[in-house]
């Protein structure tokens, strides 16, 4: 819980830096920067290439979130619950705690707000920390649209906010909301919101690391590329190929001689 506390305090004093990890090697790295290391579901389109989030299983989270939590020591981890675990409060229950035992996480993330409050509210009840998400849904949103354009929707994810504050979650992550609903929210809650597509006015940042690493062709707006891995990645393996063909590799140096 210390983790967890860590990051509330961050409200109002320092931007919180979160990022996506699927395995050790990367956690590793990003363990050094971040605040919140989450192994999301975006892992079914990012490694699986699945057409949506909802293809994702439980058994996939567990596994990724057990390799990540071999290269984490300070951040805190946070594991996505995917698609159709999370249907009723007993459900939840039972595989938060699976989740949280066989991955020994700091708390997990669950998409929508007063729908589901309940939920959260028995696994916050049972000494689970819960991490929430508002803005486009991707587990059930069927279109990927900014949301706030209009009043009612802008009321209506504040009022999930609040309604997300008080079932005790202890960060919100707002997922492609208008720039000034985003300060709205950040302004009205006491908790930290971490943002992606939702403008510097939330608390802290999120990427899909997979994307600013510039191993994916990524095609939304709020995606910053800060390096191009797929060029490294392919100058590296070309050198390989030439050395072999060329009989310049393995040399004696990559040899055992007797």
């Amino acid at each position: 819980m210390q983790k967890i506390k860590k990051i509330i305090k961050k409200k109002n004093k320092s931007n919180i830096i979160c990022l996506t990890a699927y395995s050790k090697n990367i956690a590793a790295i990003l363990d050094k920067h971040c605040d919140i290391i989450l192994v999301g579901d975006s892992l079914g389109s990012v490694l699986y290439n699945f057409k949506s989030t909802k293809e994702v299983t439980l058994e996939m989270m567990i596994n990724h979130a057990s390799s990540v939590k071999l290269g984490v020591k300070k951040s805190t981890l946070v594991v996505d619950m995917p698609f159709k675990t999370y249907r009723n409060s007993k459900e939840a229950l039972k595989n938060a705690k699976k989740i949280m035992n066989k991955t020994k996480c700091d708390a997990v993330k669950l998409e929508g707000g007063k729908k589901i409050i309940h939920i959260i509210k028995t696994l916050i009840n049972n000494k689970i920390p819960v991490m929430g998400h508002l803005g486009i849904l991707p587990q059930t949103d069927k279109k990927f649209i900014f949301k706030g354009k209009k009043v009612p929707e802008r009321y209506k994810i504040l009022q999930d906010a609040i309604a997300l504050q008080n079932a005790g979650v202890f960060s919100i992550v707002l997922e492609c909301t208008e720039k000034n609903l985003s300060k709205m929210i950040t302004k009205k809650i006491k908790i930290p919101t971490i943002g992606i597509g939702a403008s510097a006015n939330c608390d802290g940042q999120v990427l899909v690391t997979d994307d600013l690493l510039g191993l994916n062709k990524s095609k939304y707006k709020f995606v910053k590329k800060y390096s191009n891995l797929n060029k490294i990645i392919d100058k590296a393996v070309k050198g390989f190929k030439a050395e072999v063909q060329d009989k310049k590799f393995p040399t004696n140096k990559h040899s055992f001689l007797v």
